[in-house]
């Protein structure tokens, strides 16, 4: 059982910043196949809440799991771990 007040947490990949504050933020995992037993890149997108405006595209950012902000974000810009260059 997880502990109370933890948070799930990612390291993703800025792939937009169009937005006011809010930035879409790409996640890469691995897959094992059940049957081949390969492993599959798989990505998913996470629109994370960013206040300052401080993220731009290609940078590799920690969100963290939040309230829900608004219909589609759940997630918000912990650290700016990596600039892009």
């Amino acid at each position: 059982m997880s502990e109370r007040g933890s948070r799930k947490t990612q390291v993703g990949i800025v792939v937009s910043d169009k937005m006011d504050k809010t930035v879409v933020v790409k996640v890469d995992r691995l897959v094992k196949h059940p049957i081949y037993n390969k492993y599959i890149k798989r990505a998913s997108k996470y629109k994370a809440h960013d206040k300052d405006n401080a993220c731009k595209t290609g940078d590799k950012v920690l969100i963290v799991e939040t309230r829900p902000l608004s219909k589609d974000k759940r997630w918000n810009v912990r650290q700016i771990l990596e600039t892009s260059a």
